[in-house]
């Protein structure tokens, strides 16, 4: 019997290939060179450490490297009887709640007014780019200044129109709210660029049927435009999710989590216990939280974007 078979390809031409051969796609094969590298990298730089860090939380290690043995589940039971932690997870929601939904309506604002063609609007979508582009050490620091309670501009407007001083920073109840007021004027103009992107894509026909159907701006911004923009929405949220659940830098040089604890986020929290409590076996196990934390909330975004994709 023969053990070839016919392939019939462009052209009608034919050419026999040998049977039970695995045929490779060739396209595939080129780019297993260019593949490899972002394995080796993911590997290295997200997967190892997050692998050490498991293999820390379950462990007993002083900071000088010593190790004590396998505890187990001591360091989350010890996590979860600690009122610090739940304290840290509420204000770590508390803020990511605020600043993502002061962000996106203030974004969705600011990004139609982005959508309009007039004249300089390149110039003025990069100046509003500056605040998200600048390091955030130095965000603190000039806030640090706007806020200080005897020189600050804030305070000097506030008396200028007749209020009282605020402590801002030196509160329980306003320094969350300082910090939240810092994350949106940072970030609000990056999701305002996203959403104005957004816009622009969108196309012209459902609001020219909603024109015709006497629809007025109003009813298409909600009925017509809202709908269309829902998938760019929830990319744009799931881009600040990330950072707002793993909010440290700018809290850290503003308060280091206080005062008495009140902006002392998860990941603040987590760094304290490493670095000054000098526990680094419980600080894993913190971040293995605020790890699963962040999984949870941006699979969740994930899934409500999925479905809405599917239901357009």
């Amino acid at each position: 019997m023969s053990t070839t078979r016919t392939i019939v390809t462009k052209g009608d031409q034919r050419r026999p290939a040998a049977r039970g051969r695995r045929h490779v796609d060739p396209v595939a094969r080129g780019t297993l060179p260019f593949i490899i590298p972002a394995l080796v990298a993911t590997v290295g730089l997200v997967l190892i450490p997050v692998l050490y860090t498991v293999w820390l939380s379950l462990t007993d290690q002083d900071i000088a490297g010593n190790n004590s043995g396998f505890v187990g589940f001591d360091n989350f039971v010890l996590m979860f009887q600690n009122s610090e932690f739940w304290y840290s997870l509420f204000v770590t929601l508390q803020l990511f709640i605020v600043c993502l939904v002061v962000e996106t309506i203030l974004g969705l604002g600011l990004g139609y007014l982005l959508s309009r063609d007039v004249p300089g609007r390149a110039i003025f979508q990069g100046l509003l780019l500056i605040p998200a582009i600048t390091a955030s050490v130095a965000v603190a620091l000039v806030w640090m200044l706007i806020y200080d309670p005897t020189l600050g501009a804030a305070n000097q407007i506030l008396q200028a129109i007749g209020l009282d001083p605020v402590v801002w920073l030196g509160s329980r109840e306003m320094a969350p709210w300082s910090i939240a007021i810092v994350d949106i004027w940072q970030w609000t103009p990056f999701m305002a660029l996203i959403i104005s992107a957004g816009i622009r894509s969108l196309p012209s026909e459902p609001f020219e049927a909603a024109s015709i159907d006497g629809a007025g701006p109003i009813k298409k911004a909600f009925f017509v435009g809202l709908p269309l923009l829902r998938s760019v929405l929830l990319v744009a949220m799931l881009l600040r999710t990330v950072d707002l659940i793993r909010f440290f830098d700018t809290i850290y040089i503003m308060t280091q989590g206080g005062p008495v604890n009140a902006t002392n986020t998860l990941n603040v929290y987590g760094y304290r216990a490493a670095f000054i409590d000098q526990e680094p076996s419980y600080a894993a196990a913190l971040q293995l939280s605020l790890f699963v934390l962040v999984i949870l909330i941006a699979a969740i975004f994930t899934v409500v974007r999925k479905r809405s994709t599917d239901v357009d």
